[in-house]
């Protein structure tokens, strides 16, 4: 499949044609405020990196979710929007967390520059000079007294090189403090999973799905959801509030860079839901739950 699109269908002129850059909402910032992560007590907060990088900080703790600050993934595509932060900048991360092995999740040298100990699936960080907890889905990680990190279910597949494929575990994570529930989708098709999560995890405060690399649909809708389809993620779920990533940082498949949030606004208004619960973060950006609720 991937050389009937990658070289096939471009030499046949079958591929869509869309620009290898776009304009994306960026902002700096506040590194300071960044710091000290809310109380236990204190509802959280969520400051997007990047494609499918967050930093989620509740309850004392601070967590780096698929950090990738290079400029290049997989040694070939180059980053549209910059890194908002690099990892000098960042407070203490007492996790990082890695939802599979694909090399816009899984960046070793960001791994390793923050020297925190990882949270993964099952058989992933291999060799990684840091402490590794490989869970399966529904395992929990336990942080202090009030913070639980749960490794959940997605529809993708995993591969580093030539003969390793789906030898490690994918997912997505759902992580609980004392005020507020998080859950990060990694990256996933639609499947009757988020039914299954949300049934398991009620009121999820906020639900960071992805919303790009779909385009084509004969070759992506199997591991990646468009944004028509991740609304329908999100309304599965039963989730509070709607939180954009996975697209405008690189150019992995054919749609333009800046297509996806346009679908997404558009899908929503049609099925007139409540705008103020969607949320197009910019590169950088971060969100405080409490003014989300």
């Amino acid at each position: 499949m991937v050389f009937r699109w990658a070289v096939l269908d471009r030499i046949m002129g079958r591929r869509r044609k869309s620009p290898a850059s776009a304009a994306v909402p960026s902002v700096v910032p506040d590194v300071e405020r960044l710091r000290t992560p809310p109380a236990a007590g204190e509802p959280g907060r969520v400051t997007w990196l990047g494609h499918a990088s967050w930093l989620v900080q509740l309850d004392g703790t601070s967590l780096l979710i698929d950090p990738v600050f290079g400029e290049r993934i997989s040694y070939v595509i180059r980053r549209n929007a910059p890194a908002p932060l690099q990892p000098a900048q960042l407070p203490r991360i007492d996790r990082t967390l890695v939802t599979h092995n694909h090399y816009d999740h899984y960046d070793r040298p960001s791994v390793l520059a923050t020297g925190a100990p990882v949270v993964t699936g099952v058989g992933l960080g291999k060799g990684l000079p840091l402490p590794v907890r490989g869970l399966g889905w529904w395992e929990t990680e336990r942080i202090g007294e009030s913070v639980r990190i749960t490794y959940v279910p997605s529809q993708h597949w995993s591969r580093r090189g030539l003969f390793d494929v789906n030898q490690t575990l994918w997912g997505g994570f759902v992580i609980e403090g004392s005020r507020s529930r998080i859950y990060h989708a990694g990256d996933t098709a639609y499947f009757e999973g988020f039914s299954q999560i949300g049934a398991r995890f009620p009121a999820i405060d906020a639900a960071l799905l992805p919303i790009g690399a779909y385009d084509p649909a004969w070759f992506m809708e199997k591991q990646h959801m468009n944004p028509e389809q991740a609304i329908q993620a999100f309304i599965d779920l039963g989730a509070r509030h709607f939180l954009a990533m996975h697209w405008g940082t690189f150019k992995l498949t054919d749609e333009p860079l800046d297509e996806p949030p346009e679908r997404l606004v558009s899908e929503w208004d049609r099925r007139r839901l409540p705008r103020e619960r969607l949320h197009i973060p910019a590169n950088g950006e971060t969100l405080d739950l409490a003014s989300l609720s």
